[in-house]
């Protein structure tokens, strides 16, 4: 990974949300991935995918999408190569990442982050005594959806890659400090949940 001194900006990153069909294990249903570059979040990307099962009546609750709408989009196998090309020499970004980098290792054969950066843990590091990391909270206390468009919304994959990159930003650039260090983004913490967040990782 390089200098662990450099800031953070010296690396680029790919910021994802996936959502899944609700099965165990869940398939691909939809993905966003939202570069950054030298710190500047660059547009996101979404694909709606096909997936090989039925969208469980709990997911559906949760996106909102239904069969019908996935019928006619294209396979994980259909897209892969633009995953690959959007995911590739970029250290992966998500909230909960552990979550959203299992769905994409099991769609993508042999895929491995050089690092991973899970905005969860980071934000529980960083920004202490908040009453709730869920990005729904963390997003609504700090503004991060300000300006974007009213068709976005939250548990779709766009809405959710977009904030989450605005949230990682954020964090890596505190107010009266230095921006993080590549090391600083490293997490030591324990993986721990808050009894509200399993909710928003369900498929």
């Amino acid at each position: 990974m390089g200098d662990s001194q450099a800031a953070w900006t010296s690396l680029d990153y790919a910021v994802i949300d996936v959502e899944g069909n609700g099965q165990q294990p869940p398939d691909l249903v939809e993905i966003a991935i939202v570069p950054i570059s030298q710190g500047a979040i660059g547009p996101a990307e979404s694909w709606l995918v096909r997936p090989p099962r039925p969208i469980t009546s709990i997911a559906r609750r949760f996106h909102r999408i239904a069969d019908e709408e996935v019928a006619a989009a294209p396979s994980v196998a259909d897209i892969a190569p633009e995953l690959r090309a959007a995911l590739d020499g970029r250290v992966l970004v998500a909230h909960n990442a552990n979550v959203d980098l299992g769905v994409v290792a099991r769609e993508l054969p042999g895929y491995a982050p050089s690092q991973v950066v899970d905005t969860l843990k980071l934000a529980r590091r960083l920004l202490p005594g908040r009453p709730s990391y869920r990005l729904g909270a963390l997003v609504e206390e700090l503004n991060l959806a300000d300006g974007l468009p009213n068709d976005l919304r939250p548990h779709r994959a766009t809405y959710d890659a977009i904030v989450c990159a605005r949230l990682f930003v954020h964090v890596a650039v505190p107010v009266a400090m230095p921006p993080l260090t590549v090391a600083d983004l490293t997490d030591t913490s324990p993986n721990t949940r808050d009894s509200d967040e399993t909710n928003e990782t369900l498929f």
